[in-house]
């Protein structure tokens, strides 16, 4: 069964609608939104956007399949170098603040725009890997 992006933002959308809203009028109203929406078109942006990270999921070539798997290592990696810093700090403030001072100059290099299509595409990533696994 292909994955139809469509139909998992419906069923994403009705599942938060059911878990965020208590009252059962508001709660079909909302619903009833959701589906207008659906019928308007409004959801076909959101299967363009997910249907190149679904793409990108099922790739064969490593680099692609990976490359966002990749990027949280990286992260937990940074997160893990606290402890150590936190040694090197205890024997040697200066060359802790030398080091993240480093690293934020270098992370600083990165256009705040890029950062934002990547947080993005990240996200559409996670929930378009979610629902598919569900979907499974």
């Amino acid at each position: 069964m292909a994955f139809d992006p469509i139909t998992a933002a419906i069923d994403l959308g009705t599942r938060l609608i059911d878990k965020f809203i208590p009252d059962p009028v508001e709660k079909e109203k909302a619903k009833l939104e959701l589906l207008k929406s659906q019928q308007e078109g409004h959801l076909k942006d959101i299967e363009i956007q997910l249907s190149a990270i679904i793409a990108e999921a099922k790739s064969t070539d490593p680099w692609t399949s990976r490359a966002r798997p990749s990027f949280m290592y990286v992260i937990y990696l940074y997160i893990l170098a606290a402890i150590p810093m936190g040694i090197v700090a205890t024997f040697s403030p200066e060359t802790a603040t030398g080091i993240a001072d480093g690293m934020k100059a270098w992370l600083s290099a990165v256009p705040d725009m890029l950062w934002g299509v990547f947080g993005t595409g990240y996200l559409g990533y996670t929930v378009a890997r979610s629902a598919w696994d569900k979907k499974k």
